[in-house]
């Protein structure tokens, strides 16, 4: 199935001058959004994580349900404030300034290996935040898996050390 034709784009959104990937009809396509899943399910499951870290809030959609396709926990990553325990947080760059992403401090056991699953890679600062969170916590990060890589902004190359699988390249 080519997925690229459920995925649509916005021009100049959300600022001028950006091209922005709409998910959206692929969600709304029980087929197409089943036949992604399947396929990050199948670059992922051979990993065999004890948990599925996923970035808030799109990977949240594929992180959830690939948890639960495979029998095992979800873990939320979120923008600060948003989760209500005590929680742990790294800050990374970004074009213009810094951001930050927090965990729950008790979310990974030392030891656990996680995939961190988001629905795009672009620049790989969040995808990389991420796994420096799940290592913080003693996790193996065993892998990364996104619907879509973004190639010309060359995250994967931050990332590199680690599996990266991406369903749908542009």
């Amino acid at each position: 199935m080519d997925l690229k034709a459920y995925i649509r784009d916005i021009p100049d959104f959300p600022k001028p001058g950006i091209l922005f990937k709409d998910i959206t009809p692929l969600l709304a396509a029980p087929e197409a959004f089943a036949f992604a899943l399947q396929e990050m399910e199948k670059a992922v499951k051979p990993l065999e994580p004890d948990k599925v870290l996923a970035i808030e809030s799109r990977g949240f959609i594929f992180g959830g349900a690939l948890a639960a396709r495979m029998g095992v926990g979800f873990i939320p990553v979120r923008k600060p404030g948003k989760l209500p325990f005590t929680t742990i947080r790294e800050t990374y760059d970004l074009e213009y300034g810094k951001d930050s992403l927090e965990i729950h401090h008790d979310a990974i056991r030392p030891g656990e290996t996680v995939v961190v699953i988001d629905d795009l890679l672009a620049t790989g600062g969040t995808a990389l935040a991420t796994v420096r969170l799940a290592e913080k916590l003693g996790a193996k990060v065993a892998g990364l898996a996104f619907l879509i890589e973004l190639e010309f902004l060359h995250g994967r190359g931050r990332l590199s050390g680690y599996t990266v699988r991406a369903q749908v390249v542009f």
